[in-house]
Order: C-alpha cells, then structure tokens, then sequence
C-alpha cells in the first residue's frame, strides 16, 4: 500500500485503521474478531493504526497491542490519544459504561491536560499496547480545554518528542477553527480531523488545509463516512450524520451524490473513501473498523479505479469546491 511522510519523518500508509469499534464501540466485539481484523489489515498493507484509551476504558489499546505483538516494530506506525485520564472506578463495576462502549463501567474519564495526567495516560496506553514507545500522539477533543491542552499539553508532547518517547504529535478533533488554531500557534506535526473533510463537507478547505500546507503539518482524515450516510451505495432513510439521524436535505445531496458516483462506474463510499486522499495535506484516511470483512471492503474501496471524470462532474454539480480537486499527490 502506498505511503506518505510526515514532515517528522514517520511514513504513514494512506489507508489507517481505527480501533475505536475494537473498544466495543456500541456493541461487543470479540476478541478473536478484533485480532482476525488486524491480521486482514496487516495482509492488505495496512500499516498504520490509531486507537484511545477513551475507546473502551482501555480495551481497544489491550486488543490492539495483542494484535500487533510478535510483527517487527518498525514495520508499524501506532497513535493514541490523551487528555481524557482513565481513574479506577471499581464500585461501578457492575455497571455498564455511559459512553457508547459495552464495556463495565472499571473507569471514568476525566479531562486531564496537564503535564502529570499525560504522563500517566501514556504511560498507561504503553502498557496496554506492550509497547516501548508510540509514534504519534494526539490531544483527544480538546474542544473546551483550550488554554491547559495549546500550553501544557502541547509543551509536554513536544517533550516527550524531544526525548525520542513519541515520534510526532498533534490533536484529534470534530472541527475546524481549534485544529487551526493548534497549527497556527504550536509546534505540532499533525492533525487527526473527523468529518470536516469529506465529500459532504469540506470546511477545512476554509482555513484549515490553507494553513497546514503553508506550515508543513500533515492531516489524518477520519469520519470519511460522516457517521454512516456516505458508507453504503445506497443511502437509507435511517442514515446517519454526525452521530444524529441525518436531516432529509443531507439525505438528498448523499443520494445526489451517489447517483453521479454510479454514472461514473463506481459507488458513493469508493469515492467517500478516496475523496480526501487527493488532498496534499492529506497523509492518511483512517476508517473505522471492528472485523477481518471490513477491511476487505475498505482496501477495495481504496483500490476501486475512480475517473477524474467523476470529480469534475461532482464540481459541477456544486457537490464539492473546485479547490478540494485540483490537489493531489
């Protein structure tokens, strides 16, 4: 599978895979699914996984360092996240987790930007992965945090980064103006962006990717699905975007969409999946993934031929911004 560079030197496969359904994301996974998902992932060139703690208190990052145990470290690029601490909670042991994760409720999460709580969360994500060191870490949402996450938070990822502990480092968010921000005023290397880079929405080409270029920081693309409406040929009336049911006018353009997608010989997720990989900035497109089937899909959908045809038919059509086609690799 192909590759591309960080300017920190990490080489990041242009398809990723997203642990967060490995955590039991809305319903339980084995493990003997999760493991057979990386196997398929690691025989189809992926080379290149992102996972949380957040994303199952824990269970995403155990399941993913037993997956990846025994392969050559330095045939692998993983990133985590912090800011979200994970503090023992074992009266509620007996409860279910709140926060869309079947899992028991061992743990709560709690906001933790400063130098102490990311040296901890990272110290415990290493020993749940069984890993030395990761490659990249991202501050997970910071959304209402920015003072503590853009100075110390930032100043102790670049610490860790100076003392060869994380490779690169970054944040991971659902918007735009925040992410700029962190480029514009600290020293990060990349940026994991959900859903604001897709076939349906491409706000990041507003300020976002305009100034990561000018700065040399790279993007991970995520949520190229937008939570679902552009992840079937077909778009059902029960779509969803965002995580809510999706309104009837997003329908209609998904449908649109999908039906200029098909007079050029491919479907709406091949080119939901392949959109953002034309971008420069873009280094990785990361898809959420929880069995050995969906890889399969997501690799066919990477490797579907798509025209150039398709993408000025969907410009003219008003679908996407003239911008997000002429860049490229």
């Amino acid at each position: 599978m192909r590759e591309r560079s960080l300017t920190a030197g990490l080489a990041l496969t242009e398809l990723g895979f997203g642990a967060a359904q490995l955590g039991n994301l809305n319903r339980e996974t084995t493990t003997a699914h999760s493991v057979a998902a990386i196997d398929a992932a690691w025989v189809r060139g992926i080379r290149y996984f992102d996972t949380a703690p957040h994303y199952g208190l824990g269970l995403s990052e155990r399941r993913l360092g037993e997956a990846l145990a025994g392969r050559p470290r330095g045939e692998f690029i993983v990133s985590t996240k912090v800011g979200r601490a994970l503090v023992p909670t074992p009266e509620r042991a007996g409860k279910q987790d709140e926060h869309g994760f079947v899992v028991p409720a061992t743990h709560r999460r709690e906001w933790d930007f400063s130098r102490g709580g990311i040296l901890r969360s990272l110290e415990s994500s290493l020993d749940r992965l069984g890993l030395d060191r990761v490659d990249i870490v991202y501050l997970h949402d910071p959304d209402d945090h920015w003072d503590e996450a853009s100075t110390t938070g930032i100043d102790t990822l670049v610490e860790l980064r100076e003392q060869g502990v994380v490779g690169a480092i970054g944040a991971g968010m659902n918007q735009t103006a925040m992410l700029t921000e962190f480029i514009r005023r600290c020293d990060v290397d990349v940026v994991m962006l959900a859903g604001r880079y897709t076939l349906l929405d491409q706000s990041a080409l507003d300020k976002l990717i305009p100034l990561a270029l000018e700065r040399g920081v790279r993007v991970v693309a995520a949520g190229v699905y937008n939570s679902g409406l552009l992840s079937r040929p077909e778009v059902p009336e029960s779509a969803h975007f965002d995580y809510l049911p999706a309104s009837a006018e997003l329908i209609a353009r998904a449908r649109a969409i999908a039906r200029i997608c098909e007079a050029h010989g491919v479907t709406l997720p091949d080119a939901a999946v392949q959109f953002a990989l034309r971008q420069t900035a873009v280094v990785s497109v990361v898809l959420g993934t929880r069995t050995a089937e969906q890889v399969i899909e997501g690799v066919e959908r990477y490797e579907t031929p798509i025209p150039d045809a398709l993408w000025t038919a969907l410009v003219a059509a008003g679908h996407l911004r003239p911008e997000a086609v002429g860049a490229s690799w």
